[in-house]
């Protein structure tokens, strides 16, 4: 017997399926806020040389802001300042003759910077003076909170399949709420970057269940509808944050408003279930019921309840060892699991790297920062739709290897297309991130339901730190235009294809019963190939 059987019973998508989607809707709603937040609290405003050790009380004193910067900072090549080196000493000859500065002494700035706070209030580089040749540490801190998020998601997911979904999303909500607010006070760089990952360890753990969660209680016909209404949880959040970041230009300020939310996240917990699927496959049958029998009663189909009996509900998984727990080591011990785990890790890493790459590129077509974030966000919408349909349409592989290959399509063409055509290169980028994000919420699903039960959420533990390990490389793949100004586009470009490549290795799992056990995968792999070949 599968747990679909029972599913259809009580109505697989009823009230009390909508009650866990808007309650992970509400959770998970601060996440692409702190993914995205680097581009904001790190930004790094105009800035120049503080010129006020120039003051010698004699000429300098008497001249206008506009000379004291001619005499005082060498010009670049666009007319501005530069941002990082000042002359020797006051070049008063610059006032007569600007045109001739090739032969006058510079030197790095002596007593740090001045910036232009027009667009930001505060941010982490005006902070702690994060430029020039401290550029590193200012992209440092995206990296840090990626690790964290890394190691946090095959932390939550390895702890969730052994303690369950719902006390574990209780734990990220929490502790992921304390450091992030905590963050926002610190004082020195070394205690916001211990911080960031920590909460980035900590809060991932919020998308990690909750998306499983969802996925485990919904029936086959309606999973893929969940998989994009939490996947457009993300796109609202991005949305959204624009229009915070906009009025909250202060760095501290903003990080306690994108965390607020999780308030209202720990307030509606009390009414998320345990998964079902979870407690039956560990052998905890009367509280399956009861939850069974919650979500029978809210769907108004009270006739089914009498069918869930424990005795019934103990024939819907067969495992070796019920009480054994598993680990991530269950992931590679027999070989269709090991192959599996491989394939979906590989993919993990080549949408994470490809989106985010994209993402994070929000100064490099010359739009306002601000605009580019909501745009960026509002091309998910299409893209997403277009998913839905899709999914059931061409199926989850087809879905994902088409997204993935325009995507690299999209990169390809803006190595080609000339640097002074903007508003061209802007198009194509933004309908690269729309095809980029359709293979991500593609990807978030179509790994749920390739890893059975009772590894599940090991599997997409596993598979979020792979996709975090791609993250916290996209911001040193932008750092590749000091190379060659294409490069960053070229690696990127590479990475989609690759993972469009893998991706056409993976069963098709459209309409098809999730797997429970590993055994299921093991058993049903010739199955699969055999149900493909006559397909």
């Amino acid at each position: 017997m599968k747990f679909e059987n029972v599913l259809a019973d009580i109505n697989g998508f009823g009230k009390f399926q909508i009650m866990i989607i808007v309650i992970s809707f509400i959770g998970r709603f601060t996440m692409p806020c702190h993914f995205m937040l680097n581009n904001f609290v790190a930004a790094v405003p105009s800035h120049h040389c503080d010129i006020s050790s120039m003051d010698d009380g004699g000429l300098f004193r008497n001249l206008s802001h506009k000379e004291k910067l001619i005499v005082s900072i060498p010009v670049q090549k666009d007319g501005t300042p530069s941002s990082c080196e000042m002359f020797a000493g006051p070049q008063y000859d610059l006032l007569l003759n600007s045109s001739d500065i090739a032969e006058l002494p510079t030197v790095p700035c002596q007593t740090g910077w001045v910036y232009d706070n027009t667009t930001f209030k505060s941010t982490l580089t005006s902070e702690w003076d994060l430029v020039c040749d401290r550029r590193g540490k200012n992209k440092a801190t995206a990296t840090i909170f990626f690790i964290g998020v890394m190691f946090g998601a095959m932390t939550f997911g390895s702890l969730s399949d052994r303690f369950g979904r719902r006390i574990m999303l209780m734990v990220s909500y929490v502790s992921g709420m304390l450091f992030a607010v905590a963050s926002a006070f610190s004082t020195t760089y070394v205690m916001f970057a211990v911080l960031r990952f920590f909460t980035g360890f900590c809060i991932t753990g919020i998308v990690i269940v909750s998306s499983v969660l969802s996925v485990e209680w919904v029936d086959i016909e309606h999973r893929k509808l969940v998989g994009v209404i939490d996947s457009l949880s993300w796109t609202f959040g991005n949305a959204v944050f624009a229009l915070i970041a906009y009025f909250v230009t202060d760095w501290r300020r903003l990080i306690v408003s994108v965390t607020s939310p999780l308030i209202l996240a720990i307030i509606t917990w009390r009414w998320m279930p345990e998964s079902a699927r979870w407690l039956i496959a560990n052998g905890k049958l009367e509280q399956a019921q009861m939850y069974l029998k919650k979500c029978a009663k809210m769907n108004q189909a009270e006739k089914a309840v009498d069918k869930l009996k424990t005795e019934v509900l103990s024939t819907i998984v067969v495992t070796e060892k019920r009480d054994r727990a598993y680990s991530y080591l269950d992931l590679m011990r027999t070989p269709k699991m090991r192959k599996l785990a491989l394939s979906t890790g590989t993919l993990w890493f080549c949408v994470a790297t490809t989106f985010y790459g994209i993402s994070f590129n929000i100064t490099g077509f010359g739009l306002n920062i601000y605009l580019t974030q909501f745009t960026y966000a509002l091309i998910e919408v299409p893209a997403k739709v277009s998913v839905y349909f899709l999914l059931d349409k061409i199926g989850r592989r087809s879905t994902e290897v088409g997204a993935l290959l325009l995507a690299a399509v999209s990169l390809g063409i803006n190595i080609v297309v000339p640097k002074d055509m903007s508003v061209v290169r802007t198009v194509v980028a933004v309908i690269g991130k729309g095809f980029s994000s359709a293979s991500f919420a593609t990807i978030v699903l179509y790994s749920s339901e390739l890893y059975p039960t009772v590894v599940r959420q090991n599997g997409m533990g596993y598979n979020s730190f792979m996709a975090r390990l791609g993250v916290a490389v996209a911001p040193m793949i932008l750092l590749l235009d000091e190379v060659w100004k294409d490069l960053p586009q070229v690696v990127l470009c590479f990475a989609a294809v690759f993972g469009g490549l893998v991706a056409r290795t993976l069963a098709e799992t459209r309409n098809r019963c999730l797997p429970e056990t590993i055994e299921d995968i093991e058993e049903q792999g010739k199955l699969i190939l055999l149900q493909e070949q006559r397909g």
